[in-house]
């Protein structure tokens, strides 16, 4: 049995809350979200167990932490301690988290990444311009760790014709707040740095 640590962070996000561990579940930079039990079977133990919690609708699981989303209809008072305790002792058992990468996984090295359930389109699985490989550098630089600090990611897929498209996980997908810090805060660090940026938005998987 491993000696494990976990605590629980609020995020933005009042229907999502980040179960930070002290070791490394992800590679650096790696996510994936699953939003049903059918969708984490044969990827993530994990996040296939924690969907057994009636009121658990959405698991996003990064480096050191995860993400879990709740259904209305229970105060996180109630359940907080109980999934902590629960991710807790699944790490400290050295029960698998992920056996198979889904498509959806990101991952910042350069490398293939094999097809699995997910429909969503795959960052960098293109050809980077220049202009592309300066819009990741901003979003690993000033972005990422922001949004990961909240309890979630960013995907860069595309930018074309002055638009950049970007994909929201984890605490940041649905969340009241998104709107304002894609907005404010996302497309205007990039307008500031790169005028061709005319406009960010958001993919909605």
């Amino acid at each position: 049995m491993i000696p494990v640590t976990v605590y629980s962070e609020m995020t933005p996000n009042p229907s999502t809350m980040k179960f930070v561990a002290n070791k490394y579940l992800l590679p650096t930079g790696a996510s994936v979200e699953f939003d049903s039990k059918s969708s984490a079977k044969g990827f993530s133990p994990l996040a296939e167990a924690l969907f057994d919690f009636p009121f658990v609708s959405k698991v996003f699981v990064a480096s050191n932490f995860v993400t879990v989303a709740k259904t209305d209809n229970v105060p996180w008072d109630f359940i907080t301690m109980e999934l902590r305790e629960f991710i807790r002792e699944w790490i400290s058992f050295g029960k698998e988290v992920l056996i198979a990468m889904p498509s959806q996984i990101q991952h910042d090295a350069d490398q293939e990444t094999p097809a699995g359930p997910s429909a969503n389109p795959s960052p960098a699985s293109f050809a980077p311009s220049e202009l592309d490989d300066a819009i990741m550098d901003l979003l690993d630089q000033y972005v990422r760790p922001a949004v990961a600090n909240d309890g979630g990611a960013i995907d860069f897929l595309g930018y074309e014709e002055g638009k950049v498209t970007v994909m929201l996980k984890g605490s940041c997908a649905g969340c009241p707040s998104s709107t304002a810090t894609l907005k404010g805060g996302i497309e205007n660090l990039l307008k500031q740095h790169l005028p061709e940026v005319k406009e960010v938005v958001a993919f909605n998987g």
